[in-house]
């Protein structure tokens, strides 16, 4: 659509909210939606569009624009994100802006220095180049600027994914199956799913591809004691209880009854029974610790940086640094040797992050087996291929956007042998 002078207004005062970093850019958006309830549903479209296209390119629109204020970045953005003219968007800028629209669309992308070319901060860029080496980080960092697909998961209790496609395909949603998780389902665009009458009945859930292969890496059975120990809004936890097929006893832990609180609804939705909302008080709550020795399976997604979800949530990428990541690794390591009392002999631990960077995956997994020497590490690919599933990333699962079209994971599988 063709903006107008006031839509770029409402997009600059929404990014100015969200680089203020108080709080996740998506809710800064919608706070600003609740403020200019007058925007219609292509208004509220183009400003999120906006918002979002800017935190992305923040540090190469900015170089392009000579500025760092939002409304710099949002005519910036307007000529090289989403492809207007200055002819275009001269009716809608003040004329002593022309020069800006110009000069951000004559700037040459080649010519900035590496980390504005990946619109990453310095150290992030160093970090990746250092983990990654340097051809690699290049295609992680574009593979990260692009935008996320919607995903679905069918869920296996209440109808079959095939079944759930034609559902969808007769709704007018165009989609496909996801390429690995045989419970995915990759729709075309960004409909409003929540309005459907699947999505309200509980035949699908909102699911990155790559967080369904994590339940996948878990793969608990029927009659199954498992434990999903940072449940967060339980996304994985309604997948993991729907591969039980509503049996056993699943417990949801998290120190944060307020997230645990977001699976309320879904879980009324999903038709699971088995399913235990818990808030403890940290990892090492008296309630977590009975458990220890009992449980079948494990699942510690912890808390950590996210920047494998930065085509979702590029605000991260800004949001946190150096110290916050020394801090996060220091906390998942806690967390995972907390967890790890829980699994009987024979059980299974996954440690997954979604995060691309390895300190807070492989280097968590080298940490952990070399200070718990009853466990041993179990190949993920081979869980994997128990269930008809073709991904190989090696002994570990290491998922990359520009790679497998799914956020960035890791996942490290292991089983207590005494």
């Amino acid at each position: 659509m063709k903006p107008t002078k006031a839509l770029i207004a409402h997009a600059s005062e929404a990014l100015s909210d969200a680089l203020r970093f108080s709080g996740p850019a998506d809710q800064a958006v919608s706070r600003h939606f609740r403020n200019n309830r007058e925007l219609g549903q292509s208004d509220r479209a183009f400003v999120a569009e906006t918002v979002f296209g800017a935190l992305r390119r923040r540090r190469s629109l900015a170089m392009s624009a000579q500025s760092e204020s939002p409304y710099s970045l949002v005519l910036a953005s307007l000529v090289r994100l989403q492809g207007l003219s200055v002819r275009s968007a001269a009716d809608a800028v003040r004329e002593k802006d022309l020069l800006l629209l110009e000069r951000a669309l004559a700037s040459r992308t080649e010519d900035l220095p590496a980390a504005v070319q990946a619109d990453l901060p310095d150290w992030l860029w160093e970090r990746l180049v250092s983990e990654y080496g340097e051809p690699e980080a290049r295609a992680l960092a574009q593979g990260l600027l692009g935008a996320a697909p919607m995903d679905l998961r069918a869920n296996a209790i209440k109808g079959s994914r095939d079944d759930t496609l034609a559902a969808l395909r007769a709704a007018g949603m165009a989609c496909e199956p996801t390429p690995y998780s045989p419970t995915g389902i990759r729709l075309a665009g960004k409909p409003a799913i929540n309005k459907q009458p699947l999505f309200a009945d509980g035949r699908v859930e909102v699911q990155d591809e790559g967080s369904q292969l994590l339940a996948s890496v878990v793969a608990p059975k029927r009659g199954e004691m498992v434990v999903d120990f940072c449940a967060g809004g339980g996304g994985k936890t309604l997948a993991l209880g729907a591969m039980m097929r509503n049996t056993g006893r699943l417990y949801a832990f998290d120190v944060s009854a307020k997230r645990l609180a977001g699976l309320d609804p879904r879980l009324a939705r999903s038709g699971l029974s088995n399913v235990h909302p818990i808030a403890i008080t940290t990892e090492n709550d008296l309630r977590a610790k009975r458990l220890a020795g009992k449980i079948d399976r494990v699942l510690v997604d912890a808390p950590c940086s996210g920047f494998g979800t930065l085509r979702r949530n590029p605000d991260l990428k800004w949001r946190f640094g150096e110290k916050d990541v020394a801090e996060l690794v220091a906390k998942q390591s806690r967390i995972l040797a907390a967890a790890a009392r829980l699994p009987r002999v024979g059980g299974r631990l996954v440690y997954a992050t979604c995060s691309v960077l390895r300190e807070e995956g492989e280097g968590i997994a080298v940490q952990f087996l070399a200070t718990h020497p009853g466990y041993a590490q179990v190949s993920c690919a081979e869980i994997l291929r128990s269930q008809g599933i073709a991904l190989d990333t090696g002994p570990q699962l290491r998922l990359i956007p520009h790679l497998h079209h799914t956020d960035g994971f890791f996942a490290a599988a292991f089983e207590r042998r005494r």
